[in-house]
C-alpha cells in the first residue's frame, strides 16, 4: 500500500525515471487492450488512468493525490467520466461518514477515553505476559471496531512502550502481535476500516448485517491469530514474566495511575455506536432511503461535539480530519466509477464468470485470495474500489452477500501479510523505529504475518461457505425494487 521511501526525498532523476515507468506501464496496457479489441477507446483510457493511480501509490506515495487530480482531469476531458458520474461515484456520503468519525476520535482523545482504556489494561489483577498480551491484542481489535485501526494501534503501541520500558524489554514482539490483531479487528464493523463503510454502502449492508455476519467471524479469527502469535513469541512472553516478577518484588507498579475524566468520552462513543446501530430502525420509521441514516450518523454527535467544545471545533476539523487522505479516496472512488461508467466492469465480470463460473463456492475463495494478496502490497481501499463494481455486476446472477464478505475479509486480513500491508502496520513500525530504534526485517514479519493471514482467511472462507445458504440476497431484492419503480414510472 505504501512506499517505504519518501517521494520527497527522491532525486529529480529518480522521480523522472519512476514517472516514465508509471506512464509506460499504464499506456502500454491500455493500448494493448485497445488494439487487441479487448476494450474500447474510452474503456482503455479508464483502465490506464485507474492503473496510473494504483502505480502512483507505489512509486510516488507522497504525490498520489496530485496523480489522482491529473487522472480525474484526463477522465473528464476524454469523456470517460461525466460530471454527473463523478458526483455519483465519488461516494460523498462515505467521505462525510469518515469526517464525522475523525472529529469524534479527536474529541475522545481530549476527553481521556483512550487513556482510560490503557489504564484498565495495566491495572489487571494477577497480570502476567500471556494475560497482558492477550487482553492488549483483544482490546486493540475491539478498539479498531469502535473507532478505526490507526487510532487503536497508536494508543495500544503507546501502552506497550510504557510497559516494556518499565520492564526493560524489547517491544517489537508485542507490537507485532497487536498490529496483526488490529488488522483482524478492523473487519468486525463498518467503522474499523474505510473499506467497511464502502462495502456497506455499495452492497446495501447495514450495521446489523456486520454484527450478525462479520463480527463473529472476526472474533474467531482474532482468537486464532492471538493463539498463533502468542505461541510464536512464547520465549518473549516468558521473559515478560521474569522481568515483571523482579519489578513487583521491589513493590513497583508498571504505570502510575492518572485520574482522567473519561465519562464524557464513554458517553460520546456509546451514543455514536448506538446511533449507528439503530440506523435501520430509524430509516424504516421515517421512510428514508436504505443506509441514509447510517452514513450521516457520525455527523450528529460530531456536530454536538463542535458546539460543546467551541474553542476546539476548528482544531478538530482542520487537524483531526485527514483531508489529504479523504480527498484521495474521493478521487479514487471517482476513477473506479469511470470503470463502471464505460462498462469496463461488465467485461471484467463476464471474464470473471467465464473462468470462475457463477458458483459462490468458487467465487468466494478466488475473491478472498486475490484481495488478500493485493492488499498485502497495495492500499486495500484501491482494491475494494476496483472490485465493488465487479461484484455489483456479479450480483445480477448470484447472491452477492458472500462475495462482499469475501472482499472485506480478504482486504482486511491480507494487510497482515507484509509490513506495508496496512496503514496500522506502517504507523506502528514508524513509532517503533522512532522510540526504540528497532527495525523489523521484511522476512521476519512475513513469517508470522503470512501464517496469521492464511489462518484468518481460511477461517473466513469456511465461515462464508457454511453461512452463505442462510445469507439474504439483498442486492437481488434491491434490483427487483428498482425494476418495479421503473415500471411504475413507465
Amino acid at each position: 500500500m505504501h512506499g517505504e521511501e519518501s517521494s520527497v526525498e527522491l532525486s529529480l532523476g529518480m522521480l523522472i525515471r519512476r514517472l516514465v515507468i508509471l506512464l509506460a506501464i499504464s499506456a502500454s496496457i491500455g493500448s494493448s487492450a485497445y488494439f487487441s479489441e479487448v476494450l474500447s477507446g474510452l474503456q482503455s483510457v479508464s483502465c490506464s488512468v485507474f492503473l496510473s493511480i494504483i502505480l502512483g501509490t507505489l512509486f510516488f506515495w507522497n504525490f498520489r493525490l496530485a496523480i489522482a487530480f491529473i487522472g480525474l482531469a484526463v477522465l473528464i476531458f476524454t469523456k470517460s467520466l461525466t460530471e454527473e458520474s463523478f458526483v455519483t461515484s465519488s461516494e460523498l456520503p462515505v467521505i462525510l461518514f469518515l469526517v464525522g468519525m475523525m472529529i469524534i476520535v479527536g474529541a475522545l482523545k481530549d476527553l481521556g477515553f483512550f487513556t482510560w482504556i490503557v489504564q484498565l489494561i495495566v491495572s489487571m489483577p494477577n497480570i502476567n505476559g500471556k494475560k497482558f498480551i492477550f487482553i492488549t491484542s483483544v482490546a486493540s481489535a475491539l478498539l479498531a471496531c469502535a473507532v478505526d485501526e490507526v487510532t487503536s494501534i497508536i494508543f495500544i503501541t503507546t501502552l506497550i512502550f510504557q510497559v516494556c520500558n518499565k520492564l526493560k524489554l524489547n517491544p517489537t514482539p508485542y507490537i507485532i502481535i497487536c498490529v496483526l490483531c488490529t488488522n483482524i479487528g478492523s473487519a468486525g464493523t463498518m467503522m474499523g476500516n474505510p473499506v467497511g463503510i464502502l462495502i456497506g454502502s455499495k452492497g446495501g449492508l447495514s450495521f446489523g448485517d456486520f454484527m450478525l455476519w462479520s463480527f463473529p467471524v472476526m472474533i474467531v479469527s482474532l482468537l486464532a491469530t492471538t493463539a498463533i502469535t502468542m505461541w510464536y513469541f512464547r520465549k518473549d512472553l516468558r521473559q515478560f514474566d521474569v522481568r515483571l516478577k523482579e519489578r513487583l518484588s521491589r513493590n513497583l507498579s508498571l504505570i502510575p495511575p492518572v485520574k482522567v475524566p473519561y465519562h464524557k468520552g464513554l458517553i460520546l462513543i456509546s451514543v455514536t455506536i448506538l446511533f449507528i446501530a439503530c440506523h435501520q430502525l430509524l430509516e424504516q420509521l421515517f421512510g428514508l432511503k436504505h443506509n441514509s441514516v447510517l452514513l450521516i450518523a457520525p455527523l450528529v454527535p460530531a456536530g454536538f461535539v463542535m458546539i460543546m467544545k467551541r474553542d476546539r471545533a476548528r482544531y478538530y476539523l482542520e487537524r483531526e480530519v485527514d483531508w489529504w487522505t479523504l480527498i484521495f479516496f474521493m478521487l479514487l472512488f471517482a476513477a473506479a466509477g469511470s470503470l463502471k461508467h464505460t462498462e469496463v466492469t461488465v467485461r471484467f465480470a463476464s471474464y470473471f464468470t467465464e473462468y470462475c463460473g457463477n458458483s459462490p463456492s468458487i467465487l468466494v475463495p478466488v475473491i478472498l485470495a486475490v484481495s488478500a494478496v493485493g492488499s498485502a502490497f497495495v492500499d486495500n481501499v484501491i482494491f475494494v474500489a476496483a472490485f465493488c463494481p465487479v461484484i455489483e455486476e456479479l450480483s445480477t446472477t448470484v447472491n452477492s452477500m458472500p462475495l462482499w464478505w469475501a472482499l472485506l475479509f480478504g482486504a482486511c486480513f491480507g494487510g497482515n501479510i507484509t509490513m506495508i500491508g496496512s496503514t496500522a502496520n506502517i504507523v506502528a513500525l514508524g513509532m517503533l523505529e522512532k522510540r526504540s530504534h528497532a527495525h523489523v526485517k521484511f522476512w521476519n514479519w512475513l513469517k508470522i504475518g503470512l501464517a496469521s493471514s492464511i489462518i484468518a482467511c481460511t477461517i473466513a472462507w469456511l465461515a462464508i461457505t457454511f453461512l452463505s445458504p442462510y445469507m439474504p440476497n439483498k442486492q437481488h431484492r434491491k434490483n427487483v425494487k428498482t425494476q418495479a419503480i421503473e415500471e411504475m414510472h413507465k
